[in-house]
């Protein structure tokens, strides 16, 4: 995350907070992140030097019109400052802040198949033993050379439950022994 989009972030969240719509700018920066992860073509058009800011700033403003004046705010003062290609950073970071201003953590699980609602039952009871709380967010990640199980990771603290890492141990116990 670059130092920009945070101060960015911090203005937004210092912002929603006065205006006390947080969570719903909070919902606003789940979606802009979410669509621009999503969209290939508009991740492309953010980062195009050919494509001037007033044409980035209505196409953004249009697939965004149901969001909050100072989500669109946010959209016309990066245009303006040249800096709109910051704005999935800008999202990112927003979602962090707000999450450590509510006591949320973040967990990034990483999984060979996506996350199954029952897979995400043991990995946030996983999470609990770890870290106490309950107050956590999942962000998934995809992984295939982990064969199977998840890898869990909350702030500074890591949970190995991949097959790989488990035939890795045995390998490891096989070699010992010989």
């Amino acid at each position: 995350m670059s130092r920009a989009a945070i101060r960015y972030a911090k203005a937004v969240l210092d912002q929603a907070n006065e205006a006390n719509i947080s969570e719903i700018v909070f919902d606003d920066m789940k979606s802009v992140q979410a669509t621009i992860a999503g969209s290939k073509e508009l991740r492309t058009v953010l980062q195009s030097p050919v494509i001037n800011g007033d044409d980035k700033k209505q196409a953004l403003l249009s697939i965004f019109k149901g969001n909050s004046e100072i989500t669109k705010s946010l959209i016309q003062i990066l245009t303006s400052n040249k800096r709109i290609g910051l704005l999935s950073g800008v999202a990112s970071s927003y979602i962090n802040l707000y999450n450590e201003g509510k006591g949320v953590k973040l967990g990034h699980v990483t999984t060979a198949v996506p996350l199954s609602a029952d897979l995400e039952k043991q990995v946030l009871a996983k999470v609990k033993e770890m870290t106490g709380s309950d107050l956590v967010t999942l962000e998934n990640k995809v992984d295939e050379s982990i064969i199977g199980g998840f890898i869990l990771r909350v702030g500074d603290l890591q949970y190995n439950a991949s097959i790989a890492n488990q035939l890795g141990n045995l390998k490891r116990e096989f070699s010992k022994s010989l």
